[in-house]
């Protein structure tokens, strides 16, 4: 029950958020009466609103109107989702193609809908998926101990069988066996030694001590070998306040595409950037819904796989009115530097987490 208030509480505030970046543009602002001083700042008001300020001319002054502010400023802005989301799932290129054109007023903002879909994301994850769960840092018993000992033991007796036979045959030739034999025992003696035992016989594997050279990340790290629970909180945080950095990080590898095409700017490859963004966040929340309804497990990953680079391959060739051809290989690049800046924000993540 507390798990789906909080999505409801993440949903409302992302929409919220949305709104707070999204213009009022297109929608109707009031019935054009006018109506002495603006209150804020005291300007003749033409209208329904202060021309020189903007605040509104009618001022809210009872409990209600907070409840009603909350409604409005959701579901005015899901009133412009109902025309962008289905833009985005089926003519991404058409939508991104028109935003930039100056189309403005049908649409949410590619900045709006992204900071919606991150709120969505994480609330849906939280509430279908739960926590996620810390491996109990306590699991190699005794017995486990004992068992790579054992095998380190063998090793060492293969090790000591195989340059006997080495020794025996004609200096120079290279032997598979002597070097497998080392291979596996030096593999063995690393494991061991990145592991022991705690007093109460409970252990479990314990990294060594890491030194980076970088005090605060030397000190992150400690923090999280002492209470991994705490480490992984702090990366799903960092997660939730820095997934606008996804944004920057990918606008260079797409500028990469078009760097023969001077008259796409930065500002273009930025919109095509958040609007897809906000697409694949859209897909994660729809395949953990669907998850959790039942949907087959098949099913799900066979659309985790095939929907991205199709969506990308549509938008690519839409936004930038490309040919089939052009639009391909430019897709399976794109493929691979979305998985570039992937891992460069969870480089992100990992050191922002651990330095918190």
């Amino acid at each position: 029950m507390s798990g789906g208030i909080e999505a409801a509480g993440d949903i409302a505030t992302g929409a919220l958020i949305g709104r707070a970046v999204e213009p009022h543009a297109g929608e109707s602002q009031g019935g054009g009466h006018e109506h002495g001083i603006c209150l804020n700042c005291g300007t003749a008001l033409i209208g329904d609103y202060c021309h020189a300020c903007g605040q509104a001319e009618h001022v809210h002054r009872s409990l209600s109107s907070i409840g009603h502010d909350l409604l409005h400023g959701v579901f005015h802005f899901e009133g412009k989702i109902w025309r962008t989301v289905p833009m985005l799932a089926f003519h991404p290129g058409a939508l991104t193609r028109r935003f930039i054109a100056g189309e403005r007023a049908r649409f949410v903002s590619p900045l709006a809908l992204f900071l919606f879909s991150v709120f969505l994301m994480f609330a849906t994850i939280h509430s279908f998926s739960g926590e996620l769960d810390v491996p109990n840092k306590a699991s190699a018993t005794p017995r486990q101990i004992a068992q790579i000992d054992r095998q380190i033991a063998e090793a060492s007796s293969e090790l000591k069988k195989a340059e006997a036979e080495h020794a025996r045959k004609e200096p120079g030739i290279p032997d598979g066996d002597l070097i497998a034999a080392r291979s596996v025992l030096a593999s063995l003696q690393s494991a061991r030694s990145a592991m022991t035992v705690s007093k109460d016989g409970t252990g479990g594997p314990t990294f060594k001590e890491v030194d980076t050279g970088w005090p605060s990340l030397d000190k992150g790290i400690e923090k999280a070998r002492e209470n991994p629970g705490l480490a992984l909180y702090k990366l799903q945080s960092s997660a939730y306040k820095f997934s606008w950095a996804l944004i920057p990080i990918s606008v260079p590898f797409v500028a990469l595409l078009f760097l023969w095409r001077r008259h796409y700017q930065l500002y273009d490859h930025a919109i095509f950037v958040t609007y897809s963004l906000a697409f694949m966040m859209l897909l994660v929340v729809t395949l953990t819904i669907s998850g959790a309804i039942g949907v087959s497990g098949g099913l799900i990953t066979l659309a985790a796989l095939a929907v991205p680079p199709l969506h990308m391959f549509v938008q690519l060739r839409g936004a930038y009115s490309l040919r089939k051809r052009s639009a391909l290989w430019r897709t399976l690049a794109l493929m691979l530097f979305a998985f570039i800046a992937l891992l460069a924000f969870c480089i992100l993540l990992l050191v922002m987490g651990l330095m918190e």
